[in-house]
């Protein structure tokens, strides 16, 4: 099951050239999941992966660089003639953003489900769950970890041959944990199964201040997108402005055993690379992602979370229009 991770905006407040503002969609098999969808998403991904028919979205909170692409990505998908349900999660107040935004969407041809979340709530999903926890910043806001389910361990069939067990659907029935018979006795499942194998993980805070609810929320974390909003130079406006420096960010990730930090919302002031630096100082395994950028998520035994630049634009489909 691929696991991929695309940033399509990766910048802060305000877009420039070459960031857009925040949006991270996660992709894994064939279900598509966005987090935020700032100014210009759409346009983004028109110009990465085209525009793919998400399945769900996830507001972290309701600053407009986290949410105002969501009018325009909604009415493109009616124009598009959208046919298949679509999820909209956030924090408290999400019903009532949406009653606002009506009159600019209008009337949508698809049906559009909106679920208030608070801290603590999971969404189930098949093999692996979405849960939020809370961040802390100036308003209402949720961070969201993607938790998979943990896999059995691998079955070694040869041990099975050797305790007498038959090829074909005993083999199964050990795989789905039952007992079957074997040359001298039952044969358990511990017998011939490893040890269950971790999920991967992928925590994303949206905007916050470094806090102890994301560290646990990204505990081993494949990966872990935390806001980086400013350098130490600026930790006085980080703390009132409810933002992390990357130096901060990349001290949660190591509390955490995170494997991969990845830094967004990156103020335009500061030079991208400088504030990378610092923040591997503390944490190396950090990247600072540009926007199409993707990092592919193997399970733990297959390699390690891996950045490949422009990798959103590699998985460019046909658009309609």
């Amino acid at each position: 099951m691929d696991l991929s991770v695309a940033f399509l905006g990766t910048g802060g407040p305000v877009p420039t050239a070459l960031r857009g503002t925040a949006s991270v969609l996660v992709t894994r098999g064939g279900e598509k999941l966005m987090f935020d969808c700032g100014e210009g998403t759409q346009r983004q991904l028109r110009r990465s992966m085209g525009l793919v028919q998400v399945d769900e979205i996830y507001l972290t909170h309701f600053h407009l660089d986290h949410c105002l692409g969501l009018p325009g990505l909604l009415k493109t998908y009616d124009l598009n003639d959208r046919e298949e349900p679509l999820l909209l999660f956030g924090p408290a107040g999400l019903n009532k953003l949406m009653k606002d935004l009506q009159p600019l969407i209008g009337r949508l041809g698809f049906h559009l489900e909106i679920d208030e979340l608070a801290p603590g709530d999971i969404l189930p999903h098949v093999d692996y769950e979405i849960e939020a926890f809370p961040v802390e910043h100036r308003t209402s806001a949720l961070g969201y970890a993607l938790l998979e389910d943990d896999r059995p361990g691998r079955f070694d069939p040869d041990e099975a041959v050797r305790l007498g067990v038959e090829p074909g659907p005993a083999f199964k029935a050990l795989q789905d944990g039952e007992e079957v018979d074997g040359r001298d006795g039952k044969v358990r499942p511990d017998q011939v199964m490893g040890d269950d194998r971790l999920g991967r993980a992928v925590a994303i805070t949206g905007d916050t201040r470094p806090c102890q609810a994301t560290v646990e929320a990204a505990r081993e974390a494949d990966l872990l997108v935390h806001d980086a909003s400013f350098m130490v130079e600026d930790d006085d406006r980080a703390e009132e402005t409810g933002h992390s420096t990357g130096t901060e960010a990349a001290e949660v990730a190591a509390e955490a055993g995170a494997k991969m930090l990845a830094l967004v919302h990156i103020s335009s002031r500061y030079h991208v690379g400088r504030a990378l630096e610092e923040a591997k100082a503390v944490f190396s395994n950090t990247i600072a992602p540009r926007d199409f950028d993707t990092v592919e998520i193997p399970f733990p035994e297959r390699g390690e979370p891996e950045l490949v630049p422009g990798g959103a634009k590699r998985e460019a489909k046909p658009d309609r229009k």
